[in-house]
């Protein structure tokens, strides 16, 4: 999912600078290097879109596209909790509550 996310703000970026040089004096750029872009763009969304679409199908909340910050549903206690895992983490090692956010993680092991 992060490795999609970068692709598209690359994408993005690319469009964004074809733009910026066709204000400036247009260069040697020809349609198809809008076209390509453009096509970039577009695919990157679809890609990006298919991954998300798959992980939250999964019941998964996805808090940061660029961070990788996931959260699962659970229940503590007969209380619904929210398990926390961001890339780099080995496992799931965090909850919060509901209302509590990223600030709010705690480890895992105080979960009763």
């Amino acid at each position: 999912m992060v490795e999609r996310r970068q692709v598209l703000v690359t994408a993005q970026e690319r469009r964004a600078s074809l733009g910026a040089q066709v204000v400036t004096n247009g260069g040697d750029l020809t349609p198809s290097d809008f076209a390509e872009a453009d096509d970039e763009l577009e695919q990157a969304t679809s890609e990006l879109a298919r991954v998300v679409e798959r992980i939250q199908a999964e019941g998964v909340l996805i808090k940061d596209l660029d961070r990788g910050l996931l959260d699962f549903p659970a229940l503590r206690d007969g209380e619904e909790i929210l398990l926390c895992w961001q890339l780099g983490e080995d496992a799931v090692a965090f909850w919060h509550g509901l209302d509590e956010g990223f600030a709010g993680r705690k480890p895992l092991d105080d979960v009763d």
